[in-house]
């Protein structure tokens, strides 16, 4: 995986190219490029903390993230579903409408959906735990991803 950093927290997650499977204990890549006028050495440790909290997720040793997101750029609207998906507990699924009503916004569960197809931080904002009111529904990563995520999460 490749994660980018600012001073502020995790900007962006991208899985690896061989997507599914990603193999526990598969050393994550970095590149964290600073912002103008951020510290190289604080971007650089977001980047680091992600990395070694997603490797303990994949692992099955780690069930929340604590490393902050920097959601700088985002919608509020945006920003409180991601939020709102953070809260999501680990091993758990909620609909696109059930997280619609939950951040205030009933009736909106495909604004939602949007907001989950466009997530940077995959993992770090759990979208994966986010499904379709009658399936999977969609995932970045891929459908056999999101079901092999859940899959771990379920054996916890």
């Amino acid at each position: 995986m490749r994660v980018w950093a600012s001073e502020r927290g995790v900007v962006r997650v991208e899985w690896p190219e061989e997507k599914p499977p990603l193999p526990a204990g598969k050393r994550c890549r970095q590149y964290s490029p600073p912002q103008a006028g951020e510290s190289v050495e604080r971007g650089v440790n977001w980047a680091e903390v992600a990395l070694h909290e997603i490797e303990e997720y994949l692992e099955g040793r780690r069930r929340v993230f604590t490393v902050p997101v920097d959601d700088a750029g985002l919608s509020s609207f945006a920003r409180g579903v991601s939020r709102g998906c953070r809260r999501v507990d680990y091993g758990q699924t909620i609909s696109y409408g059930e997280l619609a009503a939950r951040v205030g916004q009933p009736g909106a569960a495909r604004a939602v959906g949007q907001v989950m197809a466009h997530n940077r931080v995959p993992l770090i904002v759990p979208c994966h735990r986010v499904v379709a009111a009658g399936g999977l529904g969609g995932f970045g990563g891929g459908l056999e991803m999101k079901r092999r995520l859940l899959e771990l999460e379920a054996q916890a």
